[in-house]
This record gives structure tokens, sequence and C-alpha cells, in this order.
């Protein structure tokens, strides 16, 4: 949606209708995934896609209709091969599909978001695709970091909504959130999607081991665009790491003096560094420390903990710099094999980003999600 924001505006101001469609779930081999979209104008024109050319024509005609009804509609695409070739859906995949009004009564929250846009501010737009009351459907709510903008029908539903869209925010992920009607977890009745507008967060694995293969896979599931790099070439290998966005054969402190000194990591990047080795580690560190990324972790005994921090100190790094080193790495969980370890590792990012201390629930009280 994100490149149809200038097209949206340009109607949005000349007082005119037009039609947004959103992909808002895909399921078996659907070309296009969850956030395509395509807008109709009120003179016919069209931009964007949402399935690469299978279904565009009937959505045109449902986004044709919608300007002249200003109704939302929900449609879904490909339930049967059969009913998918009927429409030209010939992978046999399944969209659903959210086709809705765009114009100052119905997304009064359109500029506020175009412009969070520009400013590059991180922003989720969660939008209400399946509700019983007709009249909560396409009804919109903008969330930040630190606000939220709008309202989907009640402080309870905005309340719900607000809390797992910021989630998802953080990952740089889009997604669809089912609750009841009033926004109950355990509900069913409604459904909000949440276009995520802000790139996956980074996570760099340094060391081409067993617990790096956990590791990344498990910070591809929490949304990370996951790199595993390693300068030794017969162990960084993409047969080693199938699920893995990138594997980079190079000297660790030059990777990441690399993608530091582009711009492409920044305070939302987790850097984990499983070497065990002080010639890959220290450099590495040293870099990575002093880059203000969201997370640094170093994996070792409290021995080698000792004998890195020291030779860190030796590198002319501050106390400040090393306090932000989380080493030992992860929390006390008694992990032992590389997918426990990897799950520690990952619990403590999750714990520093929002600020969670690791304890169990049941041993506390008080709310249960943390403010950002």
């Amino acid at each position: 949606m994100r490149e149809l924001l200038d097209e949206l505006l340009r109607s949005f101001g000349a007082g005119e209708t037009a039609a947004l469609a959103t992909v808002v779930a895909t399921m078996s081999s659907a070309p296009r995934s969850a956030g395509a979209a395509m807008t109709v104008a009120a003179d016919g024109s069209v931009a964007g896609s949402v399935s690469g050319g299978c279904v565009e024509g009937d959505v045109y005609e449902l986004g044709r209709q919608v300007i002249g009804e200003r109704t939302p509609v929900l449609r879904r695409y490909g339930v049967s091969d059969a009913e998918a070739f009927a429409v030209g859906l010939t992978c046999g995949g399944v969209l659903d599909v959210f086709v809705e009004p765009v114009d100052e009564r119905a997304f009064a929250e359109l500029p506020e978001l175009a412009a969070a846009v520009r400013a590059q501010l991180p922003v989720a737009l969660a939008t209400v695709v399946e509700h019983p009351d007709p009249q909560r459907l396409g009804r919109h709510l903008l969330v930040f970091a630190d606000r939220a903008s709008g309202g989907l029908g009640s402080p309870r539903v905005d309340g719900a909504v607000t809390d797992d869209a910021r989630g998802l925010l953080a990952t740089g992920r889009s997604g669809m959130l089912h609750y009841g009607p009033e926004g109950q977890r355990r509900g069913a009745g409604m459904a909000v999607f949440v276009t995520v507008f802000e790139p996956p967060p980074r996570m760099i694995v340094f060391g081409a081991i067993d617990f790096a293969a956990a590791m990344a896979r498990l910070g591809g599931y929490l949304g990370y665009r996951v790199t595993v790099c390693d300068a030794r070439p017969t162990f960084a290998t993409e047969s080693r790491f199938p699920e893995v966005d990138e594997v980079v054969v190079d000297w660790p402190h030059r990777y990441l003096a690399q993608e530091v000194n582009a711009g492409r990591v920044d305070g939302r990047t987790a850097v984990t560094v499983l070497t065990h080795d002080p010639k890959f580690d220290v450099p590495v560190l040293a870099v990575a420390l002093r880059a203000g990324l969201g997370y640094v972790g170093a994996m070792g005994s409290r021995r080698t903990h000792d004998d890195r921090r020291e030779r860190l100190r030796e590198a002319g790094l501050t106390e400040a710099e090393l306090g932000s080193l989380s080493s030992p790495i992860g929390l006390d969980l008694g992990a032992r094999t590389p997918e426990e370890t990897a799950v520690s590792i990952a619990a403590e990012i999750i714990a520093l980003r929002w600020g969670g201390r690791g304890d169990r629930l049941v041993d506390l009280a008080g709310p249960i999600h943390h403010a950002p």
C-alpha cells in the first residue's frame, strides 16, 4: 500500500471516492502476500496489484461497485482449484481481498498515515475487515509506538488492537488479528487486518554452528530478516542454512562495519555472536557495541565472558559500551540444546524490547503487556 498513498491522496484531495483493495489473507500457493494492494480511482484508472494479474479483473469490478455503493466488501478467491481457474487464479491458491471506499468520510486518517510514512515514522494501520455489525467494517486505527489515532468502535477493541499491532510493528510484519465483537481475546466474529509500514528488523548471527541454525530459524519465526555470517566458507553455506534470508562469507567485524556504514542496521537490529573464538568475537563486538543496536549478545562461559570483557577494554571500549553487552547470552531457562538455547536468547531479546523481566507471570501482578 505504501506505493499507492500518493494516488489515494490525489483522489482524497480532489473530493473523489476511490476504492482500495488489500490482500488480507493468503493460503496455499497464492501469488501475492498479505498486504498487497490495488486502487481503483473514480475515473476508472488502476494502480497496484493484488494477484499479479490473476483476479484483477474481478477486483476491478468490485472496486467500481464499492465506489458506487460506498460499502466495504470482503471477498475470497480460489476456494477450490476449479473456482480459482474461473477467475484466473490458475495457481490454485486462495486470496482474501478486502475492498473499501477511500474518501474523507470513509478514511479520515489517510492524511495522517501518509504524513507518518513520509516522515519515516513506524506506524501500523488497523482496519476492521469482518464484524457482525456492518457499521464497524472499514473503521481504521493508526497505531504508533507511543499513541494511537482513530477508532474501531470501542475503547476495549482499540486497546486490544493497539497492543497487538505494536507487536506486529516491532517485527515489521503485517497480519490478521481475530477477536470477539468487542475485542475479546478468546472470542470470534471480528477480524482486523494490520498493515505495517516498517521494514522487518534484522538479526545477524555470527558463527555458522548448530546453535546458529537454531537461532536463525527462531529469528525468522519472530519476523526478523536473518543473516548468518562466518569467515569460514566450509561452514557458511546456503545448504546448511536453507531457511535464512542471507548467508555471508566474510570476517564478522568487516561485514558488520560495512552494514553500519551503509545504514543497513539500526536500533531494532539484533546481533548474536556465537563463535566462541576471541579472534572473531572481540573485533565484531567492538563494532556492534558502538553501533547503537537493539541487542548485542555473545555466547560463552562465565570464564570466557570475563576474558572477553578484558579484551574489549583493551580494545578501548568504555564501561558504558560494555554495559549493553548481553553475555553470557540469554535468560536463565536451564537451556541445553541448540533449540532451547535459541529460545532463551529470543526470550531475552523480547524482554529487552518491551521492558520485561523474564519472571514467571504466575508470580507477578498487574498488566501482562508492557508499554513500549
